[in-house]
């Protein structure tokens, strides 16, 4: 049975108001003192459950719409530009991976993290103009694999407590 367009809608509410809590709960956790720009990425769980239930479509539509109002709400117009850099960059990363079968929700959230962070590296490289900030691209990659583990092995009890329940309106 498919489900219906209210109650994927319904989900897709409840889970970006998730992703919304979850960035605000994540900028109230101080961890700048170990890796400037270090975060948990804790919103992705919602990200990669939606792109596990319902597709890519759906997911790239939560991410943003997560990216953009968390900004709004908690940050300014240079965190927006760069969760959106490091969300594009991982959501990318996340599709590839997951298309290509070989990997779990574990590796696929695991790519997710670390491409965030190459993505927002990136970006300050840009802004700054130099190369510098990139020396701080080892430290976030290993941050990005932990936490992107972390967040998968959640999101793997999720998928697998919620099989059978959430059919995907494809």
């Amino acid at each position: 049975m498919r489900q219906g367009i209210r109650e994927k809608t319904a989900y897709m509410g409840v889970l970006l108001s998730l992703a919304l809590l979850l960035s605000y709960v994540e900028s109230l956790i101080p961890l700048d003192f170990v890796v400037p720009g270090i975060k948990l990425g804790l919103a992705n769980l919602a990200v990669v459950t939606v792109l596990y239930w319902y597709g890519w479509r759906e997911a790239i539509a939560l991410n943003v719409m997560r990216v953009l109002l968390s900004g709004f709400l908690f940050g300014n117009l240079f965190m927006i530009m760069y969760s959106l850099a490091g969300a594009f960059c991982s959501f990318l990363m996340m599709c590839f991976v997951r298309k290509t079968g070989k990997f779990s929700v574990i590796g696929v959230s695991i790519s997710g993290g670390i491409f965030h962070n190459v993505g927002q590296i990136g970006v300050a490289v840009c802004v700054t103009e130099t190369a510098g900030a990139a020396f701080y691209l080892p430290a976030l990659t290993a941050a990005g694999a932990v936490t992107g583990m972390l967040i998968g092995l959640v999101a793997g009890e999720v998928l697998k407590h919620t099989e059978g329940h959430i059919r995907a309106g494809k």
